[in-house]
């Protein structure tokens, strides 16, 4: 069963999604039991109604510049296989971006990849402050509702882990990364689960690549980062996760490497964990 939780903020004069339309998240393995809640910033496509496309052609919006490609269904399935809660975004990128900070001025971008974004221009501070209570707020909200629940029931706050995808090539550069790991300064899990990814011996696997968890990692900062909690950015190609097939094979390929490095962040493994050492990764950026 999964469920979206219907949440709107209490000033109704800042309210931007219809009676009708989805809430700003879904719930994804809501009875989830594992210490683990795994998110999706980026996992939808869709506009409010009373947005329209944007001032966009439909085609841009099955593009990277307007979602993640692949990742609803990556977290959808690696929740199933861990046994976790997923909170994904049901709103596009476009709209406002939850992997930013809300002040940030790129939280609702203009220009995307050389792509303007005409309903994103000259915004005023109302239509904006609409953006941010109707879909980012709901939306941290509830990441931090279900890792309040595993924290209360385990005495130890939950392993985070954010999934993302990203483009083979951006700015006429191209990025040869099968999968990147990204993470700012708590390496617990981001190494030894670089080490499982590359273990497999047929996978290019980026430490902070294809983007730095030390400049662009809102998420995890703010919900993992901030509580002392084990956490990670997992960024997938999106050319390797096109297709339903493609989605669950990386949904496999994820499970069996989180799988080992997640038993030693399970409830009552804090005081190993503690006299560990942390394997230390330098950002090679």
């Amino acid at each position: 069963m999964n469920t979206s939780l219907d949440v709107f903020p209490k000033d109704r004069e800042y309210a931007l999604l219809g009676e009708t339309e989805p809430a700003a998240f879904e719930i994804g393995n809501p009875n989830g039991t594992a210490s683990l809640v795994i998110v999706a910033d980026h996992a939808a496509r869709r506009t409010p109604q009373a947005l329209g496309n944007l001032g966009l052609a439909a085609e841009h919006f099955d593009t990277h510049i307007a979602t993640d490609i692949g990742t609803h269904t990556i977290t959808r399935a690696l929740a199933e296989r861990l046994d976790a809660r997923a909170v994904m975004a049901t709103y596009s990128r476009l709209v406002v971006d939850l992997n930013r900070a809300p002040d940030d001025p790129e939280a609702i971008p203009a220009l995307s990849d050389k792509t303007p974004i005409p309903g994103n221009r000259n915004l005023s501070p109302h239509a904006a402050r609409q953006r941010i209570e109707s879909l980012h707020v709901p939306y941290h909200d509830a990441i931090t509702q279900q890792i309040d629940a595993l924290w209360h029931r385990d005495g130890t706050p939950p392993t985070l882990v954010s999934i993302h995808s990203f483009t083979p090539m951006l700015n006429g550069k191209k990025r040869p990364w099968d999968v990147g790991v990204l993470w700012n300064r708590d390496s617990r899990l981001a190494a030894p689960l670089i080490e499982h990814l590359r273990q497999r011996g047929d996978l290019n696997v980026g430490d902070n690549e294809p983007y730095s968890g030390r400049e662009l990692a809102y998420t995890i900062n703010r919900h993992g980062a901030a509580h002392g909690a084990a956490n990670c950015a997992v960024e997938v190609r999106q050319d390797h996760c096109t297709s339903c097939e493609q989605t669950r094979q990386w949904a496999d390929i994820l499970s069996e490497a989180l799988r080992p490095v997640l038993r030693g962040f399970a409830p009552g493994q804090c005081a190993l964990r503690s006299r560990r050492k942390t394997i230390k990764h330098e950002d090679p950026k």
